[in-house]
């Protein structure tokens, strides 16, 4: 007899997971959040928003890609989450927007519940250092199509910014100070190379890293910073002289500042203002990798990047501190005399 659960979908499994992720699911709450997880939508209170002179719904949507294979080779599952919730609402800050709410998609080959419940767990600690809502989800079982032990993620957030706060190119200016939020690590990019240098140069995920105290796979799973609350507050503190973000994931460093940077001007950024990661470095040593290869894939030590008025500069870097963030000055906006958007020169400071 044909059945279900002979096709391979456990829908008893399913409800245990939602169970387990109820516990989870609390913490990532906002007052605005209406009802419980478990109906076919979640429900979000905007009233806030009739405040706003002319509020403007922003959007984002994205997932953590091929370092959730780091994830299920160690059997660790609890902060990739925390990737997802960052590639999604750092991309919403970067035009000032507040993230309100998200929602997630897990699809695996088999629902292990307490498997999934892990991964909710690092979604809403996401969330929760985000100040945004998760207000639902939808988890697939996807026998024949994924491995029993094989996922992916992905995640969508809105969010809201009055149009008269509304940041990007249309603001920067000639002048303009780049100033860098420090990355946690490699984030959610370029783990197809990582991956494959693992692979070709046999590492060990299981090898101990004095530097860091944990194995090399905890050092490739350490979750992506999540920046937005520090870039909310930044834009509170400087207003009018806070002119653009740049969150910088896929493409690297000089090719997401580009996106923000008007086609008159240049952002130049000088290497010497900072040092390369230690694991960057290394995995860029073993494999091989050309520095602009590298440049193009990894985000080099810089996972956001804010442009300001010169003459906030130091208020800014001040006011990152007060909130626990080592950012420092990386360059500045010029006038353009090439064909690039940014550009970084000179060499990584030795450690």
């Amino acid at each position: 007899m044909s059945t279900y659960e002979a096709a391979g979908v456990d829908i008893e499994a399913g409800d245990l997971a939602v169970q387990l992720m109820k516990e989870h699911l609390a913490k990532a709450r906002r007052p605005e959040v209406i009802g419980e997880i478990g109906g076919f939508a979640g429900l979000f209170d905007i009233s806030a928003i009739k405040n706003y002179q002319r509020p403007l719904l922003a959007t984002s949507t994205d997932g953590v890609g091929t370092k959730t294979e780091i994830a299920r080779i160690l059997g660790k599952y609890d902060t990739i989450g925390q990737d997802l919730v960052a590639m999604v609402v750092d991309d919403l800050v970067v035009c000032g927007a507040e993230p309100l709410f998200m929602t997630d998609y897990i699809a695996v080959g088999k629902v292990f519940p307490n498997r999934i419940a892990e991964i909710v767990s690092g979604i809403a600690i996401g969330c929760q250092k985000a100040g945004t809502a998760l207000v639902g989800g939808e988890t697939a079982e996807h026998p024949g199509l994924l491995g029993e032990d094989e996922f992916d993620i992905a995640g969508a957030a809105t969010g809201v910014v009055d149009h008269q706060n509304l940041l990007g190119e249309h603001l920067v200016q000639e002048g303009d100070v780049l100033i860098a939020m420090p990355s946690s690590g490699f984030h959610a990019n370029g783990y197809s190379l990582v991956r494959h240098i693992i692979k070709t140069k046999n590492l060990s995920l299981e090898y101990h890293v004095e530097e860091f105290g944990k194995t090399s796979g905890e050092v490739f799973l350490t979750p992506t910073e999540i920046y937005s609350l520090d870039c909310l507050a930044l834009h509170r503190g400087l207003g009018a002289n806070l002119h653009a973000y740049s969150h910088i994931t896929g493409g690297g460093l000089a090719a997401n500042t580009a996106r923000v940077i008007p086609a008159h001007l240049t952002a130049r950024f000088d290497r010497g203002t900072w040092s390369l990661p230690i694991e960057m470095e290394f995995l860029a040593y073993e494999g091989g990798v050309a520095q602009p290869d590298m440049e193009k894939t990894w985000n080099v030590g810089v996972g956001m990047v804010a442009i300001v008025a010169p003459e906030s500069a130091d208020l800014a870097l001040r006011s990152l501190a007060a909130r626990g963030m080592t950012a420092w000055v990386c360059g500045v906006v010029e006038r353009r005399s090439g064909l690039d958007g940014a550009i970084l020169e000179g060499n990584y400071r030795a450690r």
